[in-house]
């Protein structure tokens, strides 16, 4: 079994730093104003998106909910008056394009505003180069912990919390069960990357300290051709549960493994890959998918604020059903609703005024309430979900439950 994991780790975040130093060094600042713009000119956003390259699946689906809300915002009569027009350039899921890219947008193009990309990997220098020119920068994905610790305060992350707390609702949920009920054995598989590793990692932690003890980890770099060996070596070891730090073809790769060791642990929980409800089971089997748990912010059915036109916009447009929607689509979306929200606030919408805005208060989105501390890390937590009869269900924590989560895990198969 042969694939392609996401090339995350093989730019650490010093090459990152230092490639952005080098494109960005003696470039003239530029006018990120959009608040002199008159009233009937279009509202110009730029983002640099993966169309092609590993994050191409993804990036497409930001590209969606990017499109999906200025669609949306502009038959409303746009943003104050003004038409939102969209620029969209691929990166090729490149660290190096996206500083290109968005050099060129705010240099060339002389965009108004700038979206993020999709990825940990290309949010970092996109982000630096945002801040070098006074752009606020709201990202719908790329929360690892590197991002955060740059302390930008023109960024904003539009997911309720930072991608190293998703798994904390896993752990929540598993940490609630009975002594009877809980897992007394567990194993880590991660994939080595700002994003996978860190989520799993946290998980153990909370895991070890509440007894549950690792009898084995592995993490494996990017270039990993193959994962049978790492996850026979699991199965060997017999865990109760196993915990995936995975990107989405890694994601795969452990699942159908495990279906050919005909191992079955009790739970299984993936940070990324088992959350994509159209990728998921069309890579792995419909059949293999029941009970592995996941994380999410969007679901079908969810309450928040627009998210029921949201959803039957995406449908109108895409086609599908609520089941096929991804969440990448709905993060971008949300961060088109941000803005709206803060030019509603506000009565302006210009750079200076967006960074200032979105420092305080909360803002309703399909993702929830969400807000931002200094360093643009949201304040709140992502939901558990579980593949039960092909649906990705909400199971935990209750205010959101649309189900039991089941366990133990049925078959592979069942």
């Amino acid at each position: 079994m042969s694939f392609r994991v996401r090339l995350h780790s093989k730019f650490s975040a010093l090459a990152v730093v230092t490639a952005v130093a080098l494109l960005i060094a003696g470039c003239a600042s530029s006018n990120s104003s959009s608040g002199s713009a008159s009233s009937t000119q279009p509202l110009v956003i730029g983002a640099s998106v993966s169309l092609t390259g590993d994050f191409a699946d993804s990036g497409k689906a930001v590209q969606r909910g990017y499109q999906l809300w200025a669609d949306t915002v502009n038959a409303n009569g746009g943003i104050l008056g003004r038409k939102v027009q969209l620029k969209i350039v691929d990166d090729a899921s490149s660290p190096t394009q996206v500083v290109t890219n968005y050099q060129n947008l705010i240099n060339k193009d002389h965009v108004d505003l700038t979206f993020g990309p999709f990825s940990t990997l290309l949010t970092i220098p996109a982000s630096q180069v945002a801040k070098r020119y006074g752009y606020a920068f709201l990202a719908p994905a790329g929360g690892g912990p590197d991002v955060f610790a740059q302390n930008l305060d023109n960024f904003f992350f539009v997911q309720p919390a930072p991608t190293i707390k998703s798994g904390d609702v896993f752990a929540d949920y598993i940490l609630s069960l009975s002594k009877a009920d809980r897992p007394k054995t567990a194993a880590y598989v991660e994939l080595d990357d700002p994003f996978s590793a860190p989520i799993a990692e946290n998980i153990r932690a909370r895991f070890e300290a509440a007894g549950i003890k690792t009898v084995y980890k592995q993490v494996y770099p990017s270039e990993t051709q193959d994962l049978s060996s790492v996850m026979a070596a699991v199965a060997a070891k017999k865990p109760d549960v196993i915990v995936g730090g995975t990107q989405s073809e890694d994601a795969y790769s452990q699942v159908k493994s495990l279906v050919q060791l005909k191992y079955n642990p009790a739970f299984m929980y993936q940070s990324n890959g088992a959350n994509s409800p159209l990728e998921f089971p069309k890579n792995v089997g419909p059949q293999n998918t029941a009970g592995i748990f996941s994380s999410a912010d969007w679901y079908p059915g969810s309450k928040a604020s627009g998210s029921a036109a949201f959803t039957s916009a995406y449908i109108a447009k895409y086609g599908g059903s609520a089941q096929t929607v991804d969440d990448s689509s709905a993060e971008a979306y949300a961060v088109g609703q941000v803005l709206q929200e803060e030019a509603a606030k506000t009565g302006k919408i210009d750079n200076a005024t967006i960074i200032k805005t979105l420092h305080s208060g909360t803002w309703p989105t399909i993702l929830g309430n969400l807000s931002w501390s200094a360093n643009g890390a949201p304040n709140g937590s992502f939901n558990l979900v579980q593949w039960q009869g092909g649906k990705l269900v909400p199971v935990y924590p209750p205010s959101v439950a649309q189900a039991q989560p089941v366990f133990p895990k049925p078959n592979w198969g069942g």
